[in-house]
């Protein structure tokens, strides 16, 4: 019987294939008490199985550093880092430690014990980047307990053993072949190709050991239970454009050993056991995607200008500095947000990058772009942790409102500082603009404005060479766009955040399950807060984009040009698609259909014309 599961796409792409079910793996502790005497030896137990996950990760951490950026992304090299920093965090270590010498825990029950107790603090976290760490915590507590036990640490080694068994029974030598047994065939006329079925997984979740795994494995594509869009294999997902569902909640429990699978990365969905009609459906999804994979190719070197001339400027959206070259292969004009996030992840206190540290990073995606601007924007991280890690008291507060972005950066000077000076110096290598995120106040605009300048002065005074620097602010909070002209006196450029905007204007929290139908980026409210923005900066002369997941959004396209917008910034992968749009358009036409849309009261009926 066919069934489909529903899940959140993260990956574009059609793959069909046989599964490869890797289950939970989520182990059974024991717990029990200890006697006194037993404390350093239960400790001595524990602290074994960290060095032993230690060491696979630098292990698998050279292996990476052998391979080259397709095979191994900078996305999974960055993941590694994090779960080693978990590793050595000493609020982990001295938490285990507690719950063995203080409860008499053993050490099972104690690692336990500790990743629930942080797992409560990701819990609260508003940041979904940060809140999404929690699995990291979970994979490492796992690897710690399977050392314990002598077993493998990842659950690719148990999907290397159904791919032992594939090769017993008579598959291909690459695995790709048809089983040469009779279960669970497509109907013949139906051909997946002789010798092309691809494998597909199936897991619960994959860690980043995994996924540095999957990749060098013959699989086609990947289905989680658990994840979200920000979520490691998310990320590593999109960076590898494989086809992927996450958040698919029971797949791992209703797919089977071996069954004919479809993973529709576009739409989010997986069809277990497909029909012979819904098969020869796929096939053909496929071969289209396919051809039109080609041709909007043919579009990479094309201008990007509207029927009726207008320049429309297509950025990229990254996470890593080495994703520079990738934007550059995408057809990306320029970078128009650079999140240097990835460097603060996992870190605080003393252990927060350094100004060099931050300098060597920035250059380095400033130089992959080869004269191509970029736009650094300010860490912007949730409130939910203040700078030295400690976990704030939240019984009080909405997180969702709480120390974040800039407001953290205010929060402490010195860091802020540290950044602006590393970002000033990166600009010495090429042209860079810099961003600062959630502003809604004139006393925070005054306050952002004056440590900037007093970074300039610093570098100016040392005689430490730096470039020059636009500055810009993104629009996040409706507050910003009411008092837009303000904004506009003192910043360089405006860059829309939509997916803060819409959730701040609508009140949803987006990672809400319970309310996520409700995040509605056509809601006419969400529209003219666009509408109003653009119109401002282009009445007063000053560029305006927009940076959130609108902007890679084709359906969305036509309305934004309509507005005026003439600047996009999103993920590489979405470029071409988004250009082809801007090639079909004509914004004579369509800015009296965007004024119908804005005094529509239900706009989304506008794009379904």
């Amino acid at each position: 019987m066919t069934i489909s599961i529903h899940g959140i796409s993260v990956s574009r792409g059609i793959t069909i294939g046989r599964a490869v079910l890797v289950a939970s793996s989520r182990m059974d502790v024991a717990h029990y008490f200890i006697e006194p005497d037993q404390v350093d030896a239960e400790i001595d137990r524990a602290r074994r199985g960290r060095d032993t996950v230690v060491a696979e990760i630098s292990r698998l951490q050279h292996t990476v550093s052998q391979l080259g950026p397709k095979d191994a992304p900078q996305e999974l090299r960055a993941m590694l880092d994090v779960h080693l920093m978990l590793l050595d965090d000493q609020e982990v270590i001295e938490g285990v430690k507690h719950w063995i010498r203080d409860r008499l825990y053993n050490a099972e029950w104690a690692i336990t014990s500790q990743l629930e107790a942080i797992a409560r603090q990701f819990d609260e976290m508003e940041d979904a980047y940060l809140r999404e760490r929690k699995a990291d915590m979970e994979q490492i507590t796992e690897k710690v307990l399977r050392a314990m036990k002598g077993l493998p640490a990842t659950a690719l080694a148990n999907a290397q053993h159904f791919q032992n068994e594939a090769k017993a029974l008579d598959l291909s030598p690459n695995l790709a072949g048809r089983r040469r047994t009779k279960a669970k065939e497509p109907n013949a006329d139906i051909r997946l190709g002789d010798t092309d079925v691809p494998l597909v997984l199936v897991a619960h979740e994959l860690s980043p050991a995994d996924m540095l795994q999957f990749k060098q494995s013959v699989f086609t594509g990947f289905v989680t239970d658990v994840g979200g869009k920000t979520s490691h294999t998310a990320i590593v997902a999109r960076s590898m454009d494989i086809p992927a569902v996450v958040g698919a909640r029971t797949a791992s429990l209703l797919v089977r050993q071996d069954d004919w699978i479809i993973i529709d990365g576009d739409a989010g969905v997986v069809i277990v056991d497909p029909s012979p009609i819904i098969l020869a459906e796929y096939n053909y999804k496929q071969r289209q995607l396919e051809l039109e994979r080609g041709r909007l190719a043919r579009l990479l070197t094309t201008p990007s200008l509207t029927l009726d001339g207008h320049k429309v400027e297509l950025l990229a959206n990254i996470e890593m500095p080495a994703d520079a070259p990738l934007a550059l292969e995408a057809g990306a004009q320029g970078v128009g947000l650079f999140r240097s996030e990835f460097l603060f992840m996992g870190r605080h206190g003393a252990d927060l990058p350094d100004e060099e540290e931050q300098y060597l990073a920035y250059r380095h995606a400033v130089e992959g772009m080869k004269g191509l601007p970029v736009t650094i924007r300010t860490v912007d991280v949730g409130a939910d942790k203040s700078m030295d890690g400690a976990i704030q008291d939240q019984g009080h507060l909405n997180p969702a409102l709480g120390l974040r972005a800039i407001r953290w950066s205010l929060a402490d000077p010195d860091m802020f500082v540290s950044q602006l000076r590393a970002i000033y110096r990166a600009a010495a290598h090429g042209p860079v603009k810099m961003m600062i995120p959630m502003l809604a106040h004139l006393s925070e605009i005054r306050q952002t404005l004056t440590l900037v300048e007093q970074a300039r002065a610093q570098l100016h005074s040392e005689g430490v060479p730096y470039g020059q620097l636009e500055i810009g602010a993104m629009i996040e909070i409706p507050a910003a766009v009411l008092i837009v002209h303000t904004f506009l006196r003192h910043f360089d450029f405006l860059s829309l955040g939509t997916n803060d905007l819409i959730q701040y204007t609508l009140a949803i929290d987006r990672t809400d399950e319970s309310v996520a139908h409700l995040y509605d980026p056509m809601h006419p409210a969400v529209l003219r807060l666009l509408a109003d923005t653009i119109a401002a900066a282009r009445q007063s002369g000053k560029p305006v984009s927009v940076c959130g997941e609108m902007a890679g959004d084709i359906t969305m396209t036509r309305l934004l040009l309509g507005l005026g917008l003439r600047c996009f910034s999103m993920h590489p992968a979405q470029i071409l698609a988004v250009k082809q749009e801007v090639l079909r358009a004509d914004t004579r036409k369509l800015e009296p259909w965007a004024l119908q849309v804005l005094a529509s009261e239900e706009p989304a009926n506008f794009l379904l014309q």
